[in-house]
């Protein structure tokens, strides 16, 4: 199999290898919360589904927010040195990220002590569902497009950067 442009798949490097490796867990948190999306659009009493999906947000936030750091504030500006940040890949990426916090800090601005009318509370669902169609496809072109470039693009010096200091975000 070839990645983008006929270049094949190359052996990400530990640091591009553990970021990558976070998806799988953020995936499946975004999984989740679609699914109690769909079950607060479907149902009358939405009340016990909305209190879950509040609180599935939160760990899912909690979870999301260090990594989009270690790709923010390593990756993204090691790659724009190479490609630039303000159009392409980088310029993508980042507003991928924006976009998808924008809905979950909306959601959880508007969903905690507020007392809400159920068709409120549907139409709050309908941020977290858009944040988790912006970053699941967000994530298959970090894993198939963005880490390949970058495992391309950066010195074997830089790789070790990378890694070591994404290790200090926690």
């Amino acid at each position: 199999m070839s990645a983008i442009g006929g270049m094949p798949q190359a052996e990400l490097s530990v640091g591009l290898k553990q970021l990558k490796s976070e998806h799988p867990l953020l995936l499946e948190q975004l999984e989740g919360m679609y699914g109690l999306t769909q079950k607060i659009d479907q149902e009358r009493d939405v009340e016990d589904y909305f209190l879950e999906l509040i609180a599935m947000v939160k760990e899912f936030k909690a979870a999301l927010d260090p990594h989009s750091e270690r790709e923010e504030g390593v990756l993204f500006p090691m790659m724009g040195v190479y490609i630039g940040t303000t159009s392409g890949p980088i310029a993508v990426m980042e507003y991928e990220h924006d976009q998808a916090k924008l809905n979950i800090k909306g959601f959880l601005e508007k969903a905690e002590g507020n007392q809400t009318s159920t068709e409120e509370k549907k139409k709050l669902a309908e941020l977290i569902q858009e944040a988790y169609f912006i970053l699941t496809e967000h994530f298959s072109k970090e894993e198939n497009v963005l880490f390949p470039m970058a495992e391309r693009m950066l010195t074997d010096e830089e790789k070790a950067e990378l890694y070591h200091r994404i290790q200090e975000i926690k």
